[in-house]
């Protein structure tokens, strides 16, 4: 079972802002960090979870792990949002490891993701034990 992991979509202004963004790149899509992920090995065949407004909106097929000339590693992407049911999830900074048991579900094809609760306004229900 592969490792997944999630990332907020740094300026992203919603689900389609993104789906524009990942889509422009035909072959692959990459992103960059610093550090290589320890688990990076468990992770080829899992997915990148991408976070907007504090709610994990869709997913990214990790293809590979290259490391590039400046010392940067380039994590590989299928150029394919695939939609998931939003969960609320925290803020982070870099990404966070996800286990498969963790990942929210897949939208059936076709179906467009529906309203979700803000996550930080479940984050504040949450607290307050109303959810």
């Amino acid at each position: 079972m592969p490792l997944n992991m999630t990332k907020i979509a740094f300026r992203a202004q919603g689900v389609e802002d993104l789906r524009k963004r990942i889509a422009a790149h035909s072959a692959e899509f990459r992103i960059n960090t610093r550090y290589i992920p320890r688990r990076h090995e468990e992770m080829i065949g899992g997915s990148l979870f991408w976070i907007i407004d504090h709610v994990i909106i869709g997913r990214s097929a990790i293809r590979a792990f290259e490391k590039r000339e400046d010392g940067r590693w380039d994590v590989v992407l299928a150029p394919e949002l695939v939609l998931v049911a939003g969960r609320p999830k925290r803020a982070h900074q870099g990404w966070r490891y996800l286990a498969e048991a963790d990942a929210p579900p897949d939208l059936p094809p076709g179906q467009e993701a529906g309203e979700v609760m803000p996550g930080h306004l479940y984050m504040r229900l949450s607290k307050l034990g109303l959810v």
